[in-house]
């Protein structure tokens, strides 16, 4: 019997795909029961995953510190669950296991170790939740969607497949094939539905991302080829030398001694746990505090040693993890260089300036749902591979190069802000700032400090993660709206609106809400992440929070100005436009309502991704 939490989170990722496949079977007639199809099985993927919320909740409940506060101690981070099974999935305690510690594992390819592997914490439930909200509401969003219906839907379905496998993975390899995974259906949502530019948006969308892609694979590449028996539980390096002795000879054709059979094994894997640990072993080795390394201890030692790094294996000595220091991944201009590898293959995905340019064609080409799920969706991947793999694999690096990281932040969010207020395309103009409002998650993740300074540090990267929930709702909700007045006016150049809150006053207003989110007005969802990205960015460096703070009134001047020509004034068109549709006061109710209640209480998100964000800082800042 396999796992509980194995069992659920599977569902979770492969029910969008298994309701796909069956909108292939209806016959294409039937448009309207497809679409219900499609929007039944985007609702149950929403429901089920409010279920792990909840069931995280009940996690978080269970696993209190001293002082009542939900996983705060190093047990609660998804790397210390993630290791408890690793050690017991190596000890092969048979029977079954009805675990709810939402980590788990099974063996998919065992022989180059890479297992179908998932968990869930604080950092990533967030963004799965945003997920199933916004396909569920781009589903509603498609209702007018009339060629190739059935398989447009099963595009969507299957991209929401690869993006929350991508959010639940903790195997790099399995990261990587959802990674990946979502790159095709993307790429035909662009180029089949898009408009008259399709086929280049198509086209440049997929280089670019398949390029970040390859880089990303380098680097797993790169990580799988260093030996980490050190950092594995003893038991696997047993198992391994047992098997040596078995099937390989010495020079003189006799059977392996324990001796020689120990020296030749090697412990090759992608467990996003252990290349962390053996990331965050490199970097306490290059700050110089090699000889504060010891062994993985249960909680009640580490407590009382909380100078320690408990990074390598049970059992294994420091004399012996010396020897194997050697190897390229300890080295500093190989962390460098691993560390550029997945920072470019995420910024890509983010985007970064000066690797952008991919993203106003492909917004302003692709049909109004597909740009939904782009700038809701796809964009928080770059952050997430930042959070989830770039930082804790190379905190050297990270540490070493943060001014740089923070200063494309910062280029980021300038330019895009800049370059916003110059467009008249409603689309291209919320595509640029997407990338100014990305800039600050990159911003809130780089502000690494340490010692005391670790607190701002973590409001920092907390407010990162908020601000990647905040800029889903409201630019998903903002693309909407483009697309309810382009399906009236069939045009998207700002110059030629004007006057459409005094024929549409429900539009009007609702989306008043949406644009006041995005601008980061105090009571809606786009204040609170900024706010402490800025508070946390401050002690980090405080040119660089001088400049995030300066450029919201750049944000709030291009966005009053677009409110202004397309909302206030006289019309400059002779056609009457009808007000919103129920579908669409749906779909903008449900974003308006979002951005308030993220606004208004940030607890609501912040109780259960808070202690992931402490987590991951306080383990990463104290290696210095």
């Amino acid at each position: 019997m396999q796992e509980y939490d194995l069992m659920m989170m599977s569902l979770l990722i492969f029910l969008p795909s298994a309701f796909g496949l069956l909108l292939l079977l209806i016959p294409r007639k039937f448009e309207e029961p497809i679409k219900w199809f499609a929007l039944f099985g985007a609702a149950f993927t929403l429901m089920l995953s409010l279920f792990l919320l909840i069931d995280y909740y009940s996690l978080l409940d269970s696993k209190l510190d001293p002082n009542g506060r939900p996983m705060q101690s190093p047990e609660g981070t998804l790397e210390w669950r993630a290791m408890e099974a690793h050690i017991a999935a190596a000890k092969d305690v048979p029977g079954p296991r009805l675990s709810r510690d939402w980590v788990a594992r099974y063996k998919w390819i065992e022989h180059y170790d890479i297992n179908y592997a998932l968990g869930i914490d604080g950092i990533s439930l967030p963004l799965i939740i945003l997920t199933a909200v916004v396909i569920f509401l781009s589903i509603i969003a498609s209702w007018k969607i009339q060629k190739n219906l059935k398989f447009y839907l099963s595009m969507i379905l299957l991209l929401e497949t690869g993006v929350l496998g991508t959010f639940l993975a903790i195997d790099f390899f399995l990261f990587y094939v959802f990674y990946e995974i979502m790159l095709i259906p993307m790429y035909f949502l662009i180029g089949l539905w898009g408009g008259a530019r399709r086929k280049y948006a198509a086209l440049k969308f997929f280089i670019y991302t398949q390029t970040g892609g390859v880089l990303i694979l380098i680097a797993m590449i790169f990580c799988y080829s260093t030996d980490l028996q050190d950092f594995v539980d003893s038991n696997i390096v047993k198992a391994k030398k047992e098997d040596l002795k078995k099937t390989a000879l010495d020079v003189e054709n006799k059977k392996l001694s324990d001796t020689e059979a120990l020296a030749r094994v090697e412990v090759h894997t992608f467990d996003l746990a252990i290349i962390s640990r053996a990331g965050q072993a490199a970097a306490v080795r290059l700050f110089g505090k090699e000889d504060f390394l010891s062994p993985w201890k249960p909680l009640a030692d580490q407590r009382l040693e909380k100078e320690r790094f408990h990074l390598l294996g049970p059992g294994v000595s420091l004399e012996e993890a010396k020897k194997r220091f050697h190897q390229p991944f300890f080295r500093p201009a190989y962390q460098y260089l691993l560390f550029a590898l997945l920072f470019i293959g995420f910024a890509v995905k983010v985007p970064t300036v000066p690797l952008h340019s991919w993203l106003p064609d492909a917004h302003v080409e692709a049909p109004t749902p597909v740009s939904m799920i782009l700038a809701g969706i796809l964009l928080k991947l770059g952050g997430y591979g930042l959070l989830r793999l770039a930082y804790p694999i190379c905190p050297f690096a990270a540490e070493q190069l943060s001014f740089w990281v923070g200063l494309i932040g910062v280029s980021g969010i300038v330019w895009g802000a800049f370059v916003a207020m110059g467009q008249s395309d409603f689309k291209k103009m919320l595509a640029y700032s997407s990338v100014s409002h990305m800039g600050y998650v990159v911003l809130g993740i780089a502000a690494w400090s340490g010692g005391l300074g670790a607190k701002y540090w973590a409001m920092s990267v907390n407010g990162a993660i908020f601000q990647m929930v905040a800029h889903g709702i409201s630019s998903a909700g903002m693309f909407f709206v483009v697309g309810v007045i382009c399906d009236r006016a069939h045009h998207r150049d700002l110059n030629r609106f004007g006057g459409i809150w005094g024929m549409m006053p429900l539009y009007g207003g609702l989306s008043a809400i949406l644009f006041f989110a995005s601008m980061g007005l105090p009571g809606l969802c786009g204040f609170v992440g900024e706010f402490c990205i800025m508070m946390g960015s401050w002690q980090f460096h405080p040119g660089f929070a001088i400049a995030a703070i300066l450029i919201t009134i750049i944000t709030a001047s291009y966005l009053l100005w677009t409110w202004q020509r397309v909302f206030m004034g006289t019309k400059k068109f002779e056609a009457l436009y009808p007000d919103v549709s129920l579908r669409e006061a749906i779909v903008l109710l449900c974003f308006v309502v979002l951005a308030i209640a993220l606004g208004v209480y940030p607890n609501l998100m912040f109780s259960w991704s808070e202690p992931s964000a402490i987590n991951l800082v306080e383990s990463l800042s104290r290696l210095k």
